[in-house]
């Protein structure tokens, strides 16, 4: 039986406790998945001059960073530097739509992030952009 002022969340099959909604909230492996996949699309986008949709992946990736902070504070330093160093340098390249801009910035992230990843002891993470954009997105609006 559960304590009369436990809070309690009602779902449509069953009720959970604060600390079970607290249980599932995501870890940073599952956030970065997700940030993976944005900084992926973001890179492709920008190439074919989508510079609309390199703009939402770029907020969706601080979207999740600003989760990842709260989910995981200790990383929150790291990810806060990489919001201030080359994710701000990529959405200033996104807003003038300079592609070498962008692209100087988008390969000092994907050094950043290596980095972190050593850092946090986790040296077998090696991001690397794949060789072709994703076959799910049609990102050249130019056909």
């Amino acid at each position: 039986m559960t304590d009369s002022k436990e809070i309690r969340a009602k779902t449509t099959h069953s009720e959970i406790s604060i600390d079970q909604l607290g249980e599932m909230q995501p870890g940073l492996a599952r956030l970065m998945a997700e940030v993976s996949d944005r900084y992926w699309i973001m890179y492709y986008a920008a190439d074919a001059g989508n510079w609309k949709m390199a703009k939402l992946q770029s907020s969706e990736i601080k979207k999740a960073f600003k989760i990842a902070t709260i989910t995981r504070p200790k990383y929150a330093h790291h990810l806060q530097a990489f919001v201030i160093g080359p994710m701000a340098k990529i959405d200033q390249a996104i807003k003038e739509q300079e592609w070498e801009n962008f692209l100087a910035a988008y390969e000092s992230g994907v050094k950043s992030a290596n980095g972190y990843h050593v850092s946090w002891d986790h040296e077998e993470i090696i991001w690397q952009l794949p060789d072709e954009s994703p076959k799910h997105l049609k990102l050249d609006l130019k056909d």
